[in-house]
């Protein structure tokens, strides 16, 4: 016999009838197939014995002395203590309106006498079912609330961690760059006024030393911007990526014109979002674009624009004919400071990826990459539709 099978046969049932060989006979069925009975004499006491010890289900007689079956229901449902106790009424009364009252008054299910044991039984072990079914169904209810609480929990945490992550990151990168500035100052000056002096060696370290200090600069920039995107509340209104797009390249105008890329772009549609932030993902993506092209071919770069009317959204794209990324990389590039190539060949921070996906998952989108090595890449990013 299994557990649950078990959990039935150890359920208590209270039988309530006013006559001593009804009492007899219910008792000695129920026992021999497992049920503990208690039992009844009267609607008085069944609500004593009901209250003070709940059983699992209640057979009761209408026709009593001293309260009816239906008064004894009414004050069971009445009770937060015995509500969910099922009641099967046992009388003789058979009569349609008879029945619907005791349905009325809240019971289970109803059995006329006289009753065939079988019967009894079956729908005896039929409410004892829904009653295990029903405490299974709450038990895991309560733990999953309480899982639901703990993940809440966790998550309040990690949003803590995180915004005081950002808020450490922003607070040491702004008060890095003083003394920073200070050492590039002070080398640049070193080497304005003592150059005639100076060795060649001398002069090469002094070089290194502002080198090294200006990409050092660079990291501490673009970590600011990291942290001030996932700052304070998004406001996201009407923003026509036509007008983020122009912005972009003109902040990159100098690049564009020296690298001579070839920039063509569909037309772009008017999307939720926040124009500042919608111009850095442009920005970068376009920047990585001609940063990483392959060498004595012109970048060219094409943004394409594509309605997704299922999630009501427009997907974005960046191609580039540039030297690609390798199947195995994919998944680090967009990985605060993940960098794919030596700085010398390819100088940055690896930061201006992972400042993309922040900024369109907080739109609410996806971004996502695809790649031939060697051939090109396009990135590809969503933002919701323009719904006003």
């Amino acid at each position: 016999m299994n557990g649950y099978q078990n959990d039935k046969k150890r359920s208590e049932i209270l039988v309530v009838d006013d006559t001593p060989e009804n009492l007899r006979l219910l008792s000695l069925m129920l026992a021999n197939v497992g049920y503990e009975v208690r039992l009844a004499i009267n609607g008085k006491m069944a609500l004593k014995v009901a209250l003070s010890h709940p059983p699992q289900l209640i057979l009761l007689d209408i026709m009593m002395p001293d309260i009816s079956g239906y008064e004894v229901c009414e004050k069971l449902k009445d009770s937060e203590t015995t509500r969910e106790i099922p009641v099967i009424f046992l009388s003789a009364l058979d009569a349609v309106m008879d029945k619907v009252r005791a349905f009325q008054v809240g019971a289970a299910d109803y059995i006329t006498k006289p009753f065939q044991v079988e019967e009894v039984l079956a729908r005896i072990d039929h409410q004892i079912t829904i009653v295990c079914q029903q405490k299974k169904i709450t038990n895991q209810n309560e733990k999953l609330q309480e899982q639901n609480r703990q993940l809440q929990n966790l998550n309040e945490e990690l949003r803590r961690s995180n915004v005081d992550l950002e808020q450490f990151a922003y607070t040491a990168s702004h008060d890095l760059q003083s003394p920073l500035q200070a050492i590039i100052g002070n080398a640049d000056l070193l080497s304005w006024k003592y150059e005639s002096s100076l060795e060649a060696d001398a002069i090469h370290y002094i070089d290194e030393i502002v080198g090294a200090s200006m990409r050092m600069k660079q990291l501490i920039q673009d970590l600011l911007a990291y942290s001030r995107v996932g700052t304070g509340n998004l406001e996201l209104q009407p923003i026509d990526c036509q007008i983020v797009l122009k912005e972009a390249m003109a902040n990159l105008r100098e690049r564009i014109c020296s690298s001579g890329a070839d920039i063509s772009h569909d037309r772009l549609p008017t999307v939720m979002g926040n124009k500042t932030q919608l111009i850095q993902v442009f920005q970068n993506l376009i920047s990585n674009a001609i940063k990483f092209r392959r060498k004595e071919v012109c970048p060219k770069i094409q943004i394409t624009a594509e309605a997704l009317t299922e999630t009501e959204e427009w997907l974005i794209g960046v191609r580039d004919n540039g030297i690609g990324i390798k199947p195995q990389n994919r998944d680090r590039i967009f990985e605060v400071f993940q960098r794919l190539h030596q700085s010398d060949e390819y100088p940055g921070s690896g930061i201006g990826m992972a400042i993309c996906k922040k900024i369109v998952e907080r739109h609410g989108g996806r971004i996502w990459v695809e790649s031939q090595f060697g051939i090109g890449t396009t990135f590809y990013f969503t933002l919701s539709e323009n719904k006003e």
